[in-house]
């Protein structure tokens, strides 16, 4: 029996569904139920009739299924960790809230954003100040509305993407801990200084080696790259965003997309480039296998708890007032 039939055969055993993230090995993608981005992987799996979720991505993710159905049971492959999500943790907010307490900005006047690439204690913390979660897709419908209370924007942990969403709106921008107190306490948003170790690949020359390559070729770039390299693409956008613009184009078309390898790779077979001369490959989304995915739906069956996501039930409900907050909007 092959390791793919083994995995089919536990999953239907045990009623299980197998979530993927877009950036997972081709392996992997090829034997989930489920696939898409992190907030889309988290609502299906929500709305999945399985009460067993083997979710194949990084930990924040797995966390954020479980902060919307906390009855069922999530199990991770392996706790692979985003490199962005673990650059905030629950200290690291209070340190940075403190930071721009002691530049003059009183806590009430600070109203946090987190991109959901941040794990559950950080998100609870942005709930207990009644902030939002956004992603790359509703990032700049959510900052439209949190402007609306008049108080400055918390945006973390990706500076690039709140730089992006800053320059798209006409509004100033600083990173915490980078720029001066003054031009902190001047912003509209104010970015923690995180960033997508993948994304950081990306540059202007790729952009212009391509152009001088192929002068018709269309740049297709996530938010999560620098600002510089933003301002040069065709198309800026999420991932599901980016897949939709690139399918739609004609087959004839050359693009070159700067986002994670493996997605890239799989969009199309034909004129589609990866906008880098580095293997822009996420480690710790290719660190899951099927043999991985094998061994959880083992665990599982012989009721163990192997790499079972637990929160606590205070940190999941603050974290899923700030994600209700943005499904509300």
């Amino acid at each position: 029996m092959t390791t793919q039939q083994e995995i089919n055969n536990l999953k239907n055993e045990l009623g299980a569904v197998i979530a993927a993230h877009f950036y997972q090995r081709d392996a992997v993608v090829a034997i989930a139920d489920i696939t898409g981005d992190s907030l889309e992987l988290a609502r299906k799996s929500q709305e999945s009739d399985k009460n067993i979720i083997i979710f194949c991505g990084v930990h924040f993710m797995g966390q954020s299924v479980k902060i919307l159905a906390p009855q069922k049971r999530v199990f991770m492959p392996k706790m692979a960790c985003c490199s962005m999500a673990r650059m905030i943790d629950s200290g690291y907010f209070d340190e940075s809230i403190a930071l721009l307490q002691s530049y003059g900005i009183p806590k009430e006047r600070i109203l946090p954003i987190t991109y959901i690439n941040s794990n559950a204690e950080v998100k609870a913390k942005v709930g207990a100040m009644d902030g939002f979660v956004c992603t790359s897709s509703n990032a700049a419908k959510i900052l439209a509305h949190a402007r609306k209370e008049g108080k400055v924007i918390f945006f973390l942990p990706d500076r690039c993407l709140g730089q992006n969403l800053a320059i798209q709106n006409a509004l100033q921008h600083a990173t915490l801990g980078v720029d001066s107190p003054e031009k902190v306490r001047a912003a509209d948003i104010v970015c923690y200084n995180g960033f997508c170790s993948v994304h950081q690949l990306f540059t202007t020359s790729d952009v212009d080696f391509y152009r001088q390559k192929y002068p018709d070729i269309v740049i297709a770039v996530h938010p999560e790259c620098d600002p510089s390299v933003c301002a040069k693409a065709d198309f800026v956008g999420s991932t599901s965003q980016i897949i939709k613009f690139v399918q739609s184009l004609p087959l004839a078309q050359k693009v070159a997309v700067g986002t994670e390898f493996n997605l890239v790779n799989r969009l199309r077979k034909e004129n589609t480039f990866v906008l880098s001369s580095t293997l822009p490959q996420c480690p710790t989304m290719n660190e899951t296998t099927l043999d991985d995915v094998l061994q959880a739906l083992r665990a599982c069956k012989n009721g163990e708890s192997s790499n079972e996501v637990f929160l606590d039930e205070s940190v999941r409900q603050l974290a899923f007032a700030a994600l209700d907050k943005m499904f509300r909007i």
